[in-house]
């Protein structure tokens, strides 16, 4: 297209058509953006889930159906699944008070936090080239021409002012939706960034309570060696006193200071793995490490039963499922970004002011001035870029649609990863306790024995191991499961829902 500009001047009526190239901006700011609209690729979950067998998960009765043509349903307040402070589902003060303190003073978070504010920045920066743009200033010269220039006549002014106050304006109507839909993709590209910010939240989260846990297992071992330890003292004392009185061997003496001392050594390692628990957990927390400290506290918690839901709510509540589908919206709002360069691109300027050689007569209306202006541009050739950076665009698209619909599959895995683990746990933790029981009755009857004359110290020693192995796995189980747990509620996104995402 070729180039109009229209400009008028002092003594010029050009009213009727300025007002005319406004109302058709107007009406043709209006039109339908270029390009496609966006719609969500389309997903259809499995009616339910494959391990539901763990006694501590909480399936619901009567699975809703699926919406139309698998896509999302608002996620239901009342939905039966976990909200806001999940870990409270714990009834443990100490973890409450290290979760609250997260989104306080960690700085991870904050991180996400600042750059989820700077895509809102962005966003409303995009938004600000839908309006025109305004500016006004003054100039105050005076100039000096040279007087043997050219044309020169004796009347001629060489030596002047020049007082100028204008203001001036320039908008370019978004006539193809390039404009909306750049606003639009930084949009959705901030609330791609509010969803990494709860997808950090939820996984700092788990980590504090898993940490917490491991620690507090840890706490429990603690407590049966220091148990343990006692009761080798007696006995390293028993055999020490039957030795002198003729009835042990140095063998039995050696034996049970054997056992003593590898008891205390593996007390010592328990501690080393609980300080760097400790020290995560204050890492996390954002404490001080020098001054801070967890109590001694043995897990001696019940496991919580974790409402599972159905898997066509996995999609709302999992934050880096909504992250990739905002991208991939995002993506396809490039696509029509991409197709407006095919079309025209028109501006719309004005000016307008006052200019006079004496201050006295500068703010009058013969000093008045100013013009209004259209401009048109058609690119006609450019050797296929536009057409290259469109095929760029739907390939992009692709892409996040293709990764949208991955994240899906590795969070549906993720989530029977986790009840696998608390099916099979709890069934070890079934054969564990018979376990235990049984390496407790044999140690029992190994120490009356022993006591007894009947048999060696080895047999006692024997039981003992066994006894102490089996209590030891069985504590580390408890402490699997917990983790499970945790694992399982980040699986399926904690307290989050998509309806969290800024509008």
């Amino acid at each position: 297209m070729g180039l109009q500009t229209l400009k008028f001047g002092r003594g010029y009526v050009a009213r009727w058509s300025g007002f005319g190239a406004l109302l058709a901006a107007a009406i043709l700011s209006g039109c339908k953006p270029v390009g496609p609209n966006y719609t969500r690729p389309n997903y259809t979950a499995p009616p339910a889930y494959k391990e539901t067998g763990a006694s501590t998960v909480q399936a619901p009765l009567t699975p809703p159906p699926n919406p139309p043509g698998g896509g999302w349903q608002t996620a239901n307040p009342s939905d039966g699944m976990l909200k806001g402070k999940w870990w409270e589902v714990y009834q443990d003060p100490q973890l409450n008070q290290l979760e609250e303190r997260i989104v306080t003073y960690n700085q991870g978070l904050h991180q996400a936090l600042e750059t989820y504010l700077a895509a809102q920045d962005q966003a409303r920066a995009a938004r600000s080239a839908l309006y025109p743009t305004l500016s006004v200033g003054p100039t105050v010269a005076h100039d000096k021409n040279s007087e043997n220039r050219p044309l020169v006549t004796p009347s001629t002014i060489s030596n002047y002012n020049d007082l100028v106050i204008a203001g001036g304006g320039s908008w370019e109507p978004d006539f193809w939706g390039r404009i909306r839909r750049t606003v639009q993709a930084a949009h959705e590209n901030a609330q791609a960034s509010a969803a990494d910010m709860a997808n950090m939240d939820l996984s700092l989260q788990a980590s504090m309570a898993s940490d917490y846990f491991q620690l507090r297992g840890l706490d429990a071992q603690t407590k049966l060696l220091q148990e343990t330890i006692k009761v080798l003292e007696g006995q390293l004392d028993l055999t020490q006193r039957r030795l002198k009185g003729g009835v042990a061997t140095e063998v039995d003496v050696a034996q049970a200071q054997t056992q003593l001392e590898t008891t205390r050594a593996q007390l010592v390692d328990v501690g080393v793995a609980r300080a760097q628990f400790e020290h995560a957990i204050g890492t996390i927390a954002d404490y001080k490490l020098p001054t801070f400290s967890i109590p001694f506290s043995p897990l001696d918690l019940q496991l919580p039963k974790i409402p599972l839901g159905v898997p066509s709510q996995l999609l709302e509540r999992r934050p880096d499922i909504a992250a990739a589908e905002r991208r991939t919206a995002a993506a396809n709002e490039q696509i029509g970004i991409a197709v407006s360069a095919f079309y025209p691109t028109i501006n719309l300027t004005g000016q307008g002011g006052f200019e006079s050689t004496h201050i006295g007569t500068w703010i009058q209306g013969p000093s008045a001035l100013w013009s209004l202006g259209a401009q048109a541009t058609e690119l006609l050739f450019d050797a296929g870029q536009r057409r290259a950076l469109t095929e760029q665009a739907k390939h992009g698209y692709e892409a996040q649609v293709s990764n949208y619909k991955g994240v899906i599959f590795l969070a549906f895995e993720d989530v029977e990863d986790q009840l696998s683990g608390l099916r099979i746990l709890e069934q070890e933790s079934t054969v564990e306790e018979r376990a235990v029981s049984s390496a407790q009755h044999s140690y029992d009857v190994s120490s009356q024995r022993y006591k007894g004359g009947v048999t060696s110290y080895l047999e006692v020693l024997t039981a003992e191991a066994a006894l102490i192995q089996n209590q030891r796995t069985a504590i580390d189980l408890k402490t699997r499961q917990f983790n499970d747990s945790v694992a399982l509620i980040k699986s399926l996104g904690g307290g989050w829902d998509t309806t969290q995402l800024p509008k």
